[in-house]
């Protein structure tokens, strides 16, 4: 019986989970997975699931789907948008969205795997299927490393991965070398001295510190960084303070970093210390800042040969023209864990899901960023074909190049 991809999609969408907690999600991805004739091991790394299709004598294929959601309201007003709810790590009860596509992630992945099974007398080797958990926080691919994987399981000769993002349905975008950033997530305290609203001279206050700080950090990208090269500095968050005539006792920012390669990463981080120590010790601060790292995760790096093949297969499945290359996304994946803890060469690329004639409008109004929403947006929402059908022809297409 054909899987009704599009049913899937629609369910997933509407039944998002936050990290580490995608257990109706796994279990729906096992259940195919298993219905399709794969081993499967459930809550690998929390829970994340490992399939496995042997098929004789052959080269070893990992392919990844990640499966969280983010703590986002949707706002796009589909039919089958979410409404659903979830508690963060924090415990606050908080909005649900697939904002970033790792429903339709998901369902490719169930989609593509059906392909190959149907098509097993073509090709011969080994499958192993990884519907990866907590990609949103850095640490599912990870995770399911540390619980072993390649130790339980065939070790990979190559690593394939895709991600659905604001390019034209039908589009593929991939390149050899680096194709995502590396990045750091920071977590920094300013530390003041809390008191009365009405007597600011008594105080050290952490909030006007945070604003100093976060004004001098855009310096980085804008004046520090050389305007043809990479950086990204983004402050997604602050906290400080539960009333308007408490002057708090500390200030809290969380940072995201961006950058090429890890001689761009040490002169971005030194001079994120930098600053937030000097503005520190500008407001007088008695105590000095703290700055912790909430992740680290490489640059995603497509290898040149593994690339080559892989783009090739997709142009033979979907036309010449569909394959493009996209230039470096400064957005950052755990994928490449994968590839690199089990030294296999890795292929991660992208493909379109914006309807062709919005994106095209959208280019000649010069409104790309203002009319196409872009992941992790509230209106963010893949048009559901032919995003599905390419997304299975992209990955199983690559998956028949590599099993021989």
């Amino acid at each position: 019986m054909t899987i009704d991809l599009e049913a899937l999609y629609i369910d997933l969408h509407q039944h998002p989970e936050l990290s580490f907690q995608e257990t109706r999600t796994a279990g729906i991805a096992a259940a195919h997975l298993r219905d399709l004739g794969l081993e499967v091991e459930e809550n690998v790394g929390v829970t994340g699931v490992v399939g496995v299709l042997e098929n004789g004598d052959g080269p070893v294929v990992w392919v990844r789907a990640d499966m969280d959601a983010l703590p986002v309201e949707e706002q796009t007003g589909l039919s089958y948008a979410s409404t659903a709810k979830g508690v963060d790590p924090s415990g606050n009860t908080v909005p649900v969205m697939h904002a970033c596509g790792h429903d339709m992630h998901v369902t490719a992945m169930i989609g593509a795997v059906e392909k190959l099974v149907a098509e097993r007398a073509d090709w011969s080797g080994t499958l192993i299927v990884l519907i990866q958990p907590a990609e949103e926080y850095g640490a599912g691919a990870r995770a399911m490393l540390d619980d072993g994987i390649l130790d339980r399981y065939p070790k990979p000769d190559v690593v394939l991965g895709q991600h659905v993002t604001p390019l034209p349905a039908g589009i593929i975008g991939v390149r050899s070398g680096t194709q995502m950033a590396a990045s750091d997530g920071l977590t920094v305290i300013l530390h003041g001295r809390g008191g009365h609203g009405s007597r600011p001279h008594s105080t050290i206050d952490p909030i006007v510190m945070a604003a100093a700080t976060v004004m001098r950090l855009q310096t980085i990208a804008s004046r520090e960084i050389d305007p043809q090269g990479v950086g990204v500095v983004t402050v997604g968050s602050i906290h400080a303070g539960l009333k308007n005539n408490i002057i708090p006792a500390e200030a809290t920012l969380e940072l995201s970093l961006r950058y090429p390669n890890e001689a761009a990463r040490e002169k971005v981080m030194a001079s994120v210390e930098r600053i937030v120590r000097a503005e520190a010790q500008a407001s007088g601060a008695e105590r000095e800042p703290e700055i912790r790292t909430l992740h680290t995760l490489p640059a995603t790096i497509n290898d040149e040969d593994a690339t080559a093949r892989a783009a090739s297969a997709i142009q033979r499945a979907l036309g010449e023209t569909a394959v493009i290359d996209p230039g470096m996304f400064t957005g950052s994946e755990d994928v490449s864990w994968f590839a690199r803890d089990a030294g296999a060469p890795l292929v991660f690329w992208f493909w379109g899901g914006v309807d062709p004639a919005r994106f095209a409008a959208a280019v000649e109004a010069g409104r790309l960023n203002e009319e196409i929403p872009t992941n992790h947006s509230p209106f963010f929402a893949p048009e559901i074909h032919p995003t599905i059908e390419v997304g299975v022809t992209a990955l199983s297409s690559a998956a028949r190049e590599f099993l021989g």
